[in-house]
């Protein structure tokens, strides 16, 4: 063999070992860095989990245009993608949104951990499916997500039960301002256009008055029964019903109309919304906004009268 060629063999051995050696420690590398895949169906939760994943997670949320109904939305191939190399997913359920469970059961995965909201707080499809505004099943639903956190990556757990307590004393700022609600206008009559405001309006000790049929019916896009409108009209124009609260992103011509007789009648509306507003806050930054507006209608209504 010529010395030139042995010269070339030795070389090419030498390149391909330092190859397998950058490769191996960039791998390695990877590795420590890896961060868990989480999906969530909304963005809500998506900002619950992201706040208690902090940076050992990364968080993609599908639904979450502010301009769209979610109960309207249709997966797309990039969703498809996200589901199946995600390490965890979280859907709401009751019926909300069934799109991702099409997804996942096309893409099952053994060592995927699936949470379904709705399944943990014992409801079913049929009920009210907008569980994140009942402050007692978020705090029920965050700490399910950090025990699954700390199941898939048992080395942060330290970490997780931290962000799970950073959590908490966050969140009390939003459900410390429902309850100074419930002591100020507990008993106060307010209406709604839909049953979205139905478990705050629950939690902080309001009335809502407005007939079942109808914002069940609106919920789930369809026309309420004629004297469900009636009834709803006739409230409005009672006097009693102090704040109209109306779903920004489930708009129909008779929610409209039924807003701007609320305002014909001098009663303030409030704008509600189904996924988080503006995109890029966090759920109880969010969750505070809407509930000083609600705070400052009730308050204004009473000092009108």
């Amino acid at each position: 063999m010529k010395r030139s060629t042995l010269t070339a063999l030795v070389l090419g051995v030498i390149f391909v070992a330092a190859l397998e050696l950058a490769l191996t420690h960039s791998n390695s590398k990877n590795s420590s860095n890896h961060k868990l895949q989480v999906v969530a169906a909304e963005n809500f939760w998506g900002s619950l989990v992201s706040q208690l994943g902090g940076n050992r997670v990364q968080v993609t949320s599908i639904v979450s245009d502010p301009n769209a109904d979610p109960h309207e939305y249709e997966s797309n191939a990039k969703d498809a993608r996200d589901f199946a190399t995600a390490n965890y997913v979280i859907l709401n359920g009751v019926g909300y949104d069934t799109w991702a469970n099409k997804l996942l059961s096309a893409q099952p995965e053994a060592g995927r951990k699936v949470l379904t909201v709705g399944t943990l707080v014992g409801k079913k499809e049929g009920d009210n499916p907008h569980l994140w505004y009942n402050p007692a099943y978020v705090n029920v639903a965050v700490v399910q997500m950090d025990k699954d956190l700390i199941a898939l990556d048992p080395s942060s757990k330290a970490y997780y039960q931290q962000q799970l307590k950073n959590l908490d004393a966050s969140l009390s700022g939003y459900q410390n301002r429902i309850k100074s609600i419930k002591q100020q206008y507990g008993g106060t009559k307010v209406a709604a256009t839909e049953d979205i405001f139905a478990y705050l309006a629950n939690a902080a000790g309001l009335d809502l008055v407005s007939p079942p049929a109808f914002i069940q019916a609106v919920a789930e896009g369809n026309d309420p029964p004629t004297d469900s409108v009636v009834q709803f009209q006739q409230q409005l124009e009672s006097g009693q019903v102090r704040v109209l609260a109306y779903n920004e992103q489930t708009v129909t011509p008779l929610t409209t109309s039924i807003k701007q007789l609320a305002a014909q009648q001098n009663i303030p509306v409030i704008g509600i919304t189904e996924t988080i507003q503006p995109p890029d806050t966090t759920f109880q930054d969010w969750m505070n906004a809407e509930l000083i507006n609600l705070e400052n209608a009730l308050n204004a209504n009473t000092l009108g009268q």
